[in-house]
């Protein structure tokens, strides 16, 4: 019984020296001992995908310690069929990083397959190691390969739209997306078409890109996204106008229905017919001007009111006070009639004028008013050098005479 107990001895003696020898640690599949506050994972451990597509997922590395930590990574198994990277947000190839205390690092794992291969699971080992060897780590990533089921042809084309109807002013750009399906069992070339309103441009491009195009290649029971972008002409009318766009091959075609609705555009133009801006007025005297107001929009202007920055005491009135509808392009007149103070001095003045309708559209002229005397202080400034002409005659004769 000595020598079995002896021997069983030095066994775990043996053990308690392997654990304590650094650069040998002791792990299972996935992990590992001996390094407080630090740990490894993979974003995503397991994926779905068809041949020939590639798979990338993020490291992480993190240290909730309060030291530093030196990790070497790399991959510890790949199957041949695969070219397997880690890689920086650089996309640089990484064997190395270092972990600040109380933070994290982030890797990328991609692999991509050699061509054409077969399906089947593929499993991939990632290994994490601290320069000091008291920290590894081991991750799997299975990627699973499946042959896509091929789609038995419709013998149609199809065409989805995802928001067929728009809302905007005219100044507006509207741009509208949509699916167009290859139903024919073979690869083909398609021509795009649109029929919309006179003076409307209507244009086609590839998804997310500025190119326009007037046809396009679809292979065989696949799809592609379209944007159509929509220019209204300048001078259209708010309303709702319908646009039908089409894609055609010898063997068939499809239509979609898409809308546009106007809202229309707010504009309103103030002046005067004779483009003169200059009134002359007396104090407390009306005087009237006469100015135009038009709806330089393209959608009914209501409840146009005016409003006027004036001297202090001074008046303005509007004739009429508010236009209650104004269509694109209409014309109207509006009297302005302003009373200058009673007490007003003679100078020049200013007056803006101001119109205000729907949507803050809004316009105004400015004009100079020129404050003269009355004509009674004419009248008694004559008769006062009159009395004073008299005055002198007669003390000229009274003097005269002795």
């Amino acid at each position: 019984m000595k020598p079995v107990k002896g021997a069983l001895f030095y066994l775990m003696v043996l053990g308690l020296a392997l654990v304590a020898v650094p650069g040998y640690p002791l792990f299972s599949d996935t992990g590992i001992v001996g390094y407080k506050g630090l740990t490894m994972g993979i974003e995503y451990t397991g994926f779905k995908v068809e041949p020939g597509e590639s798979v990338d997922t993020d490291i992480l590395l993190i240290n909730q310690g309060n030291t530093g930590a030196d990790i070497k990574v790399w991959i510890e198994k790949a199957p041949k069929e695969w070219n397997v990277v880690i890689q920086n947000e650089n996309l640089m190839e990484v064997t190395g990083i270092f972990v600040p205390p109380e933070s994290q690092k982030k890797l990328i794992f991609k692999a991509v397959p050699k061509g054409e291969i077969k399906s089947g699971s593929y499993q991939f080992v990632v290994g994490a190691k601290t320069t000091d060897g008291k920290f590894y780590r081991r991750k799997v990533v299975t990627i699973n390969v499946v042959q896509k089921v091929k789609e038995k042809a419709s013998g149609k084309i199809l065409i989805n739209t995802f928001y067929p109807v728009l809302r905007g002013p005219v100044t507006g750009r509207f741009e509208f997306t949509v699916m167009v399906k290859n139903g024919l069992g073979k690869d083909a070339i398609f021509n795009l078409y649109a029929d919309a309103p006179d003076g409307w441009n209507v244009n086609f491009k590839p998804e997310l890109k500025s190119t326009y195009i007037s046809s396009l290649r679809i292979l065989a029971n696949q799809s592609k996204t379209l944007d159509i972008e929509v220019q209204p002409v300048s001078t259209a009318a708010a309303g709702e106008y319908p646009i039908k766009i089409g894609i055609r091959t010898k063997e068939a075609s499809a239509e979609a229905k898409l809308k546009v609705i106007l809202t229309g555009s707010y504009s309103l133009k103030v002046g005067t017919a004779s483009g003169l801006l200059s009134v002359n007025a007396r104090p407390g005297k009306p005087s009237n001007v006469s100015i135009y107001v038009k709806n330089n929009g393209t959608a009914e202007n209501r409840d146009i009111s005016f409003s006027s920055f004036k001297p202090e005491n001074w008046k303005v009135e509007f004739k009429p006070a508010k236009i209650s509808v104004l269509k694109p392009n209409q014309v109207k007149q509006v009297e302005v009639i302003i009373t200058p103070y009673e007490e007003a001095l003679v100078g020049d003045y200013s007056i803006e004028v101001q119109a205000i309708g729907q949507k803050g559209s809004k316009d105004s002229v400015e004009f100079r008013v020129t404050v003269k005397a009355s004509p009674i202080w004419g009248w008694a400034g004559i008769f006062i050098i009159a009395l004073m002409i008299a005055g002198l005659i007669l003390t000229f004769k009274f003097f005269g005479r002795r």
